[in-house]
């Protein structure tokens, strides 16, 4: 389907609730400086992911591990852009101004099919994230207060540790989420990435303050059978894909938004290549899924990890914003419904109940949903916009995306299903 002029402009009026994809920290009436624009852009994309990094260069080698994260960041930001073009092909064309989200976007390229498809995978994905953040926080309180040598196998009342912290947070989570507006959940994403960067400096000072101590066997490439099990995590790293054309729209210089993004990426990519590089470095082959944990349990240690757990557990209602917007939208005419997303929690808890490993729940959720959000579906987009403008090897380049991140996304799903239910040797 093309798209048309009466579908993109009534793509968003019914809408009284902030969006899927709506920032945080941009109000609608100011305009961003470059900046601001670079500091939003770099909040939307740095998360959990990171977390998983250096277990996951132990898995596929610190060498091929780099350059699939590199490849990745420049993958995601060619994509980030085709949305970028797509949005303002078609206000151009159209002489409108509507197109404020991906949703829109693929409701005025492909109708009510294109905004399903989105809706679909930002729910997945945003919910998956929530999921790694449920996993992580208990894993690790478990690793700080229960778990010791000379008790491999703790319990809490019977129950395993992970199950007890999971549930714990359950009834807390339910009184944030219940929250209507993203307008009070706003400084939480400002602190949360504030202590996620703080940590993140800490745990490289300590892995370099190690490795000089130590001596291990490193590994640079771990051949094809790892390599969609990386794919999968690097792409979940990046996963602020849904932000990009809002950021876009409230950025004062559009012409630079290219380059602002452009050097983000850069240097998120950078930050994140030296970060799994010394956590892997620094530990080798007992490199854990969860590198904070492999730091022991003192004081330093343990500050550092309540305090990822703490951010973490602010941002679960902020990156579950998205899907409330999507359901509500859905299943409730855009009315605000407590109970709907109380439904939404609770199952969201129970999958984090049934999965065991942190880095391998983030290579599932990067190879399934984040892969189709990020590269199928702006690279379709943009094909059918411009399909009657683009050269041969535009053509073939949007068609190369499209065909070789489903492949990937086919295999590197199942793959990662396998690391997580099938039997390891």
């Amino acid at each position: 389907m093309g798209f048309e002029k009466d579908k993109a402009s009534s793509s968003s009026h019914v809408l009284q609730i902030p969006r899927e994809d709506t920032p945080l920290l941009v109000k609608n009436h100011h305009l961003s400086s470059p900046s601001k624009t670079f500091a939003n852009v770099f909040i939307a994309i740095v998360g959990a992911g990171v977390l998983g990094l250096p277990y996951t260069f132990k898995r596929t080698g610190w060498v091929m591990g780099a350059l699939m994260l590199f490849t990745v960041a420049f993958l995601t930001y060619h994509c980030m852009m085709l949305l970028v073009y797509s949005r303002r092909r078609i206000e151009s064309h159209l002489k409108i101004s509507q197109i404020s989200s991906f949703g829109d976007l693929g409701f005025a390229v492909c109708g009510g099919l294109g905004r399903f498809a989105v809706d679909a995978m930002i729910v997945l994905s945003q919910a998956g994230f929530c999921i790694s953040y449920l996993i992580f926080i208990a894993n690790t309180l478990a690793y700080c207060f229960n778990y010791s040598k000379t008790n491999p196998n703790p319990t809490i009342l019977g129950l395993p540790p992970k199950a007890v912290y999971i549930w714990s947070c359950f009834p807390f989570q339910l009184g944030l989420n219940s929250i209507p507006t993203l307008t009070h959940l706003a400084p939480l994403s400002i602190f949360a990435d504030v202590v996620e960067l703080g940590a993140m400096g800490v745990v490289m000072v300590e892995d370099v303050i190690i490795y000089l101590k130590s001596s291990h066997v490193l590994e640079a490439f771990g051949g094809f059978s790892v390599f969609f099990y990386g794919l999968g995590v690097a792409v979940y790293a990046f996963e602020g894909v849904g932000m990009i054309l809002p950021l876009e729209a409230e950025a004062r210089d559009k012409d630079k938004f290219g380059k602002i993004l452009g050097f983000s990426m850069a240097l998120i990519s950078l930050m994140y290549g030296t970060f799994g590089v010394l956590g892997y470095f620094a530990f080798g082959e007992n490199t854990k899924d969860i590198i904070t944990t492999n730091l022991g349990q003192g004081l330093l240690s343990s500050l550092v990890q309540i305090g990822l757990c703490i951010n973490l557990f602010f941002t679960f209602p902020l990156m579950m914003n998205p899907v409330y917007e999507v359901v509500e939208r859905r299943l409730c005419e855009g009315r605000y419904c407590v109970w709907l997303r109380w439904i939404t929690v609770l199952a969201v808890t129970f999958v984090a109940l049934l999965v065991p490993n942190f880095a391998d729940f983030l290579s599932l959720v990067g190879s399934s949903v984040c892969i189709i959000l990020g590269f199928v579906l702006p690279a379709l987009f943009h094909l059918i916009v411009f399909k009657h403008e683009l050269r041969w090897y535009g053509l073939v380049c949007d068609g190369a995306i499209i065909l070789f991140a489903t492949v990937f996304s086919i295999y590197g799903t199942y793959s990662s299903l396998l690391e997580i239910f099938g039997t390891k040797e």
